[in-house]
């Protein structure tokens, strides 16, 4: 058990039927009335965020969660399988579990939280920026790069983003996976060879 005066950004605890983890907090004491903290708390299971507010002194289970890394294998009708890159183990997840499962491509790499006492996979974490390759876009016209704009572009991993006119069919770019948006160009795709 832990209590308020516990609270720390990152800690898990059960609430509510649900593990929450604590993102922001801020210890309130008024002039009248009893001092209580104002939370906001992320769900571990589906990333909602919503905030609380606890009395002082009020008590919560704490709970251990571990980050482990694993790689990306396929997706199928039981989910998304993963392999512990260790130990080999392998073991699937539900998409509504995945978090940006539209950047993830096979061989990739996530980080997953685990409940420790349980050894139960929460959710994934996939990398804040990752580099995939343009499948399919409408292919730049000489000239017309200059006044900006964006255009689609399909992803490798099936995620559409915009992109600039420059970006062409097998450039490999970076994307924020957060914000969803085209940070730069990493290689050109490589010409047809004669």
């Amino acid at each position: 058990m832990a209590d308020t005066s516990d609270f720390r950004n990152g800690m898990t605890f059960l609430w509510k039927g649900d593990l929450w983890e604590i993102v922001d907090f801020l210890h309130v004491k008024p002039g009248k009335g009893g001092a209580f903290v104002r939370t906001t708390l992320k769900n571990v299971k589906d990333g909602h965020e919503q905030e609380e507010t606890f009395r002082a002194g009020a008590k919560v289970d704490e709970v251990r969660v571990e980050r482990r890394s694993h790689q990306y294998l396929y997706e199928d009708d039981y989910g998304l399988h993963f392999m512990n890159q260790e130990t080999y183990e392998q073991f699937s997840m539900p998409p509504e579990q995945v978090d940006g499962r539209e950047f993830l491509k096979e061989g990739g790499e996530v980080d997953i939280l685990f409940r420790t006492d349980t050894e139960e996979p929460l959710r994934t974490e996939i990398p804040m920026k990752v580099e995939l390759k343009v499948e399919e876009t409408s292919p730049g016209v000489k000239g017309d790069t200059a006044q900006g704009g964006d255009k689609p572009a399909t992803l490798e991993s099936g995620a559409t983003v915009d992109v600039p006119l420059f970006i062409n069919e097998g450039d490999v770019i970076r994307v924020n996976t957060k914000t969803r948006e085209y940070e730069t160009r990493v290689a050109e795709a490589e010409g047809p060879t004669v």
